[in-house]
């Protein structure tokens, strides 16, 4: 359980954060920086979710918390020593990303083939389901980079690859089902 009695500790007045295995580090190290990002996906997340209703804000919510579990997971350095911690460290696991594919899979077979590129658009939903599809990005790159340096766990990384796509298809379905998807027109305002 957290228990958040007092919001700020002056720790970090210096520049450095703390890992979540106590670990000091500055506040641009690739680790914070990747579950930064994560925390901004989060936030745009929170957005979206206030244009989102039904199945689709259930969804929004239930990927707001695999991102608290994703940052939990990135903030954990050496998943050797998780058996030392002496409580169960959260990790991400394939399941979540077995749940974002079956949900991929449902939301697209109700959509027409894509014969143009989307420009993000159309509803606020989807306009902002974009924004965090390109967050979702980045924050992959981020975490991509860490990984090119320290461990991060192979599924953190594969859920956020496959995120950014749920997003895609989700942004499709907010604009009715695709009917109303905003298309790029090559060269239209030569």
């Amino acid at each position: 359980m957290v228990v958040l009695n007092k919001i700020y500790t002056r720790t970090g007045d210096a520049g450095e954060t703390a890992l979540g295995d106590g670990t000091r580090v500055p506040k641009t190290s690739t680790r914070v920086v990747s579950y930064g990002t994560v925390d901004e996906l989060n936030a745009t997340l929170g957005l979206a979710r206030l244009h989102a209703e039904g199945d689709l804000a259930e969804a929004l919510s239930r990927i707001q918390n695999d991102l608290f579990d994703l940052g939990a997971d990135l903030c954990r350095p050496d998943m050797a020593k998780d058996g030392e911690a002496g409580y169960p460290v959260l990790r991400m696991v394939s399941a979540q990303t077995d749940r974002l594919e079956g949900e991929i899979d449902a939301m697209n077979a109700r959509l027409e083939p894509l014969r143009s590129f989307i420009l993000p658009g159309g509803s606020a939903l989807s306009a902002h389901l974009h924004l965090c599809r390109t967050v979702a990005r980045r924050a992959e790159r981020h975490t991509l980079e860490l990984a090119a340096e320290d461990e991060v766990n192979p599924a953190a990384i594969t859920y956020l690859n496959r995120l950014s796509d749920w997003f895609f298809v989700a942004a499709r379905i907010a604009n009715d089902d695709g009917r109303a998807d905003v298309l790029w027109v090559p060269g239209a305002n030569r």
